[in-house]
């Protein structure tokens, strides 16, 4: 090799790649704060009105405690059986989107464009859709979580399928095993652990969904939570979101300990 183009190797890159993807961010940015009307100069001066309302929610009114109970079991409740319900129809998903399963490629493209047409619409819309269908309550948002938990564990175990070790698969094939016992010796002991840790990480996430959902009607501790709100009863209020928080972080430390042991 030449002393040139020793050179050139060793020059630093040209830098003009960076600056103007951090240049794109920045317009992209900027623009958007511009178009949504967001200010910082407007939250300024909206604090004193933040430290107010944090001043109107203390003490919390602990009074309300029995209140929330059966209303944040309900909560849980609409988290436990539309994860459970999504979970179960998104395992024959997986196993028909897995490209390394499913050899018909319409096939495979039919569950996906299936799977990527329920994670496009948000869980709040689903609420939305079912409650007008069903009515407002639990069961509108037992099944948004439900489409919402199908989407989502669908989408990563289908993944994993695709990502496992063919060696076993090559083996029961060369012994003459069929597609069910390829797939039942092959490739279920291979995901089994990580489709359990993506049912508890969706869990998680339905909880607090769940509490969001109560918003439009869906049920749950967030009804209550909207009428505290709506009657200027932060004290309340604040009595649910400190109730909710600790559930969460107790869901969330529990669900992390499983999802550890299993993987």
């Amino acid at each position: 090799m030449s002393a040139s183009e020793q050179r050139k190797k060793l020059e630093k890159p040209s830098s003009l790649k960076t600056t103007l993807s951090i240049v794109l961010i920045l317009v992209l940015i900027l623009g958007s704060a511009m178009e949504t009307d967001a200010s910082i100069p407007e939250l300024i001066e909206g604090i004193p009105e933040m430290g107010k309302l944090f001043y109107d929610m203390y003490p919390p009114d602990w009074s309300y405690f029995s209140t929330v109970i059966e209303p944040m079991l309900e909560t849980i409740r609409m988290a436990i059986v539309g994860t459970t319900v999504g979970a179960i129809v998104a395992i024959p998903f997986s196993f028909l989107a897995a490209r390394n399963v499913t050899r018909v490629p319409v096939l495979s493209a039919i569950s996906r464009f299936v799977l990527n047409l329920v994670r496009t619409i948000p869980d709040l819309m689903f609420a939305g859709v079912f409650a007008a269908i069903v009515g407002y309550g639990a069961l509108a948002g037992t099944i948004a979580l439900a489409f919402f938990s199908f989407g989502l564990i669908s989408k990563m175990t289908y993944e994993s399928i695709e990502s496992i070790d063919p060696g076993p698969l090559e083996a029961m094939t060369a012994v003459g095993a069929n597609k069910l016992q390829w797939i039942n010796f092959g490739v279920i002991p291979q995901v089994t652990a990580q489709f359990a840790a993506y049912f508890l990480y969706t869990f998680e996430v339905n909880v607090r969904a769940a509490t969001i959902l109560g918003f439009i009607g869906a049920g749950g501790i967030g009804l209550i939570l909207q009428r505290s709100l709506d009657r200027l009863r932060y004290d309340q209020a604040s009595t649910i979101i400190l109730i909710t928080l600790v559930v969460v972080l107790v869901i969330d430390y529990v669900s992390t300990k499983l999802r550890e042991k299993l993987l």
